[in-house]
């Protein structure tokens, strides 16, 4: 799967009834620029306002998953989430002139078919993950529900369902890789129990529905009263129970289709993360409150990384530069030189190194009895560093150098002492103009961030 960023070619765009608004919609799923994420745009509201897939924008968990911001609402946003994580894509703009997209079958399959029709483009910035490096779990002691994600390198769900009825009895379902979503899981249709059924429909809150577009679960008798609700709601002459417990005119696609609509609804409600996942999700029990309350946790251990943002590096491999390489870009030399490998660089990010040895000259003064490397040459060495990212792109590094504008923002956060390995990475905030470059740098040893600073330099051609 590729690690940049992708979008759809071109809109796609899809027509029918919100299942609980019962009002038309038509449903313009269109491509978006890097880091956009998912955005509904409400296109009958006046100003066309915005609503991002985020789940701090979650204000009701009743018969789906409902976003709302400044008073604007979207509801049943997780099928069409869940297609476009099954089609991989990072950005998209859903712009809608209801409040609700089409129910369709009650599945994520026509969403899928609609974005594969037009295909998917890869964009050119790199994708960030949220990482699972240890167990994560939010249970709710109310229903006995319980989600908790565990360390892989890919993203694994397992859904487990068990409502404590003989017409449903105990399902499971998984997909091994998001790839298997179109195969497995995008068809799998909604459903529902025979007894929330009849309170829904006399509540008056399904209004789209259509028996081909929910399973209906006979878990309870279907008396003369109850089937002429049933008849009037869904415009049928009759209808009756199938041998496995369903509700006729529709044919089950899986004999755990409930599982795998169960395991559809995650996938789209930890869309609203905000970020792509690597880990094993195992949900048992899962519904749209606990789905959405773990990927509240899920999008706040996804800020603290995004905080930290530690490079990960692969010691493995050779450096991009070594100590000379990082000498024909830099004027610096020894003992003033305080970088000593360079791992990563792009256009916009450089990751470099310095082992911290009990050698350097400095712990001579800095401190006898208690060496600490000086904060001041921490910072140095984060401007070092940026000084890479900037020589490494002129054809003769040798004849220019980089003097310090103005620092800013800068924390100290924990010693760097001998033995340790300080990791430092510096990202353009702006484009360079004029030879003006504009950064921010962080400093880690592990996973802990010792030193940041915002630094602003010059690069001058030497006289």
């Amino acid at each position: 799967m590729s690690d940049k960023q992708k979008t759809l070619k071109k809109e796609a765009r899809l027509s029918g009834i919100g299942l609980h608004t019962g009002k038309e919609v038509t449903l313009t799923v269109k491509p978006a620029k890097e880091n956009t994420g998912f955005v509904f745009v409400r296109t009958d509201l006046e100003g066309h306002p915005q609503v991002e897939a985020d789940v701090n924008y979650v204000s009701n968990t009743e018969r789906g998953t409902t976003l709302e911001k400044l008073g604007v609402k979207i509801h049943t946003c997780e099928h069409v989430l869940a297609a476009l994580v099954g089609c991989d894509v990072d950005n998209a703009i859903l712009e809608m002139n209801s409040s609700e997209p089409p129910i369709l079958d009650g599945s994520s399959r026509f969403f899928l078919e609609a974005i594969e029709k037009v295909g998917v483009v890869e964009q050119n910035q790199a994708r960030e993950y949220l990482v699972i490096k240890e167990v994560l779990s939010y249970s709710d002691s109310t229903t006995g529900s319980e989600i908790t994600i565990i360390p892989s390198d890919r993203y694994e769900v397992t859904t487990m369902v068990d409502f404590g009825t003989k017409v449903l009895g105990t399902q499971n379902a998984y997909i091994k890789d998001i790839s298997e979503f179109k195969t497995e899981i995008s068809s799998a249709r909604t459903f529902s129990f025979l007894h929330e059924l009849e309170m829904l429909l006399d509540a008056g809150l399904i209004k789209g529905g259509d028996i081909s577009n929910a399973i209906v679960y006979v878990d309870k008798e279907l008396t003369p009263e109850i089937s002429e609700k049933l008849k009037k709601a869904f415009g049928k002459e009759e209808v009756s129970i199938r041998p496995n417990g369903i509700l006729d005119n529709l044919t089950l696609k899986y004999p755990n289709e409930a599982a795998r609509h169960k395991l559809l609804d995650v996938i789209g409600d930890l869309a609203l993360v905000g970020v792509k996942i690597k880990g094993k999700v195992i949900a048992n029990k899962p519904g749209h409150y606990i789905n959405t309350q773990f990927a509240k946790k899920l999008n706040r251990q996804w800020k603290l990384q995004k905080k930290k943002n530690v490079p990960e590096l692969d010691w493995t491999r050779e450096p991009l530069y070594d100590i000379n390489g990082i000498m024909r870009l830099l004027p610096h030399r020894p003992p003033f030189l305080l970088i000593d490998k360079i791992f990563e660089l792009s256009d916009t990010h450089v990751v470099g190194l310095k082992n911290i040895s009990m050698n350097e000259p400095f712990f001579v003064g800095h401190f006898p009895k208690e060496p600490v490397f000086p904060g001041v040459l921490q910072i140095e060495a984060l401007a070092q560093t940026g000084g890479i990212l900037v020589l490494a792109n002129v054809p003769d590094p040798e004849n220019y150098s980089t003097y310090f504008v103005k620092i800013d923002k800068v924390k100290f956060k924990k010693k760097v002492v001998p033995g340790d390995t300080l990791i430092f990475k510096i990202e353009l905030i702006e484009p360079i103009r004029r030879g003006i470059v504009h950064m921010q740098g962080y400093g880690y040893v592990g996973e802990a961030v010792v030193v940041e600073a915002e630094l602003m330099a010059q690069v001058a051609k030497n006289k």
